[in-house]
């Protein structure tokens, strides 16, 4: 099939890509013509592994393209998706749609047979009815057809959620429109993929549902922790013993730092945006984002009360600063609360993190980035374990620094604390 992903944000260049390397004709389209010329060139602008080679493989075999020509694009495929993005407005906590809409305006102008307009794009309960009067004004009906597919691509591991999905959603009001998709999906669905087919409005607010499930599981599982720390209980067991339960499962109940990412912030406030549109009150939702919010100042009371509230001229090192592994994401990342503070009370910090020099930073006094985590280990008082990179789960700290023994802060519990409280350290970690 011809396939036009509009957009090669996270979304767009992977699925784009993934869909290549099932063999449909891909076109990966952006108004950016800087990311296009890179992205020719095999440059990958945002950190995943595994892209980079599948984009080399198929651009090379010439089933995937990329173009800033969103009209001659448009023309020449027979499945278009809107895959750009709907960050939360700057006032107020709903999803701003204007890039949704506005592609919406250059596809009603290049619809020249049938098309399948697809939001693959993150939006809440609706969109897809404004996209189907956007295109009406410019074409008859029986030219396109709206459909919502969500996606559920993590971090770090978007190829094979692509590639093993839990589930395919496919949300349209019409038969023609499901039968293709289903065809276009085939692959993926012969080796076990549910296909689910449902209206659209209700695949839209799958997407968000979920998002906003997982959130809480996180949240929980963080207020459970707090718990955890002050009844001498490890919450690990609570994680284990829970997470056996089918009904509970045992992902996403790991203690840590507050959630982050491109996802989970701005949909949960999206879908409590939308629950106030229909009068509907998420209470629940609410709860989830007020808790999240405060997570990262309870850690940071943690390391005032680990530092004995001498944070001045204390030197901090942070292992990882994004907000999870396996991505250079930094989008509502605890760090980007947690260092600031800390730098303003007099810490000196430095911070080492596998994707590398982070801007957000940059403005900020007494924060340096060091590209060895031995080097950032060096001369430091207290070590925060921030983020759980693989880089950091089997380090020899007595080996990387010699006779000097600070303390170590573990906020994703990597380590065993009576094995490292036995080479010498002070610990402390989240939840036991």
């Amino acid at each position: 099939m011809k396939l036009c992903m509009i957009g090669t944000g996270y979304v767009g260049l992977v699925s784009g890509v993934c869909f290549s390397d099932l063999g449909n004709d891909v076109i990966c389209v952006d108004k950016d013509i800087n990311k296009i010329n890179l992205l020719k060139k095999g440059k990958i602008p945002i950190y995943e592994p595994g892209l980079s080679e599948l984009v080399i493989k198929n651009y090379k075999n010439k089933k995937l393209k990329f173009s800033s020509d969103l009209k001659t694009s448009v023309k020449n495929s027979d499945i278009i998706f809107i895959c750009v993005g709907t960050p939360t407005k700057k006032s107020g906590s709903s999803a701003d749609l204007s890039q949704i809409y506005n592609v919406a305006k250059k596809i009603s102008l290049s619809i020249n047979k049938f098309k399948i307009i697809i939001t693959k794009s993150t939006v809440p309960v609706t969109t897809g009815d404004q996209i189907e009067k956007i295109l009406s004004k410019k074409n008859s009906k029986n030219k396109f057809a709206v459909v919502s597919n969500p996606e559920f691509l993590r971090e770090g591991e978007a190829i094979r959620d692509f590639t093993y999905p839990d589930r395919i959603v496919i949300g349209s009001n019409d038969k023609k429109s499901n039968r293709i998709m289903k065809n276009l999906y085939s692959p993926l669905i012969s080796k076990g993929a549910q296909y689910i087919h449902s209206s659209r409005r209700a695949a839209e607010l799958i997407k968000y549902a979920s998002n906003a499930f997982l959130a809480t599981k996180i949240t929980f599982i963080n207020e459970i922790a707090n718990l955890c720390e002050k009844t001498g209980i490890n919450v690990e067991d609570i994680s284990i013993g829970m997470g056996l339960d089918k009904r509970i499962g045992s992902r996403f109940l790991r203690a840590g730092p507050a959630y982050g990412g491109s996802c989970f912030p701005k949909d949960t406030r999206a879908i409590t945006s939308t629950g106030d549109e229909f009068k509907t009150n998420l209470s629940v939702i609410k709860s989830v984002i007020k808790s999240n919010q405060n997570r990262s100042n309870i850690l940071l009371k943690r390391v005032h009360e680990i530092l004995k509230n001498k944070v001045k001229n204390k030197k901090i090192t942070f292992l990882g600063v994004t907000f999870k592994a396996n991505t250079d994401d930094m989008r509502d990342s605890s760090s980007l609360i947690m260092i600031p503070s800390l730098a303003k009370k007099g810490a000196l910090i430095k911070y080492f993190d596998p994707t590398g020099y982070k801007k957000d930073f940059e403005k900020i006094k007494n924060v340096s980035y060091e590209n060895t985590i031995k080097k950032s280990l060096d001369g430091s008082d207290l070590v925060i374990i921030h983020t759980e990179w693989n880089d950091f789960k089997s380090l020899n700290f007595k080996k990387l620094v010699k006779g000097k023994k600070f303390i170590i802060y573990d906020m994703r519990n990597i380590y065993s604390p009576t094995k490292i409280k036995g080479q010498g350290f002070k610990y402390f970690s989240i939840g036991r």
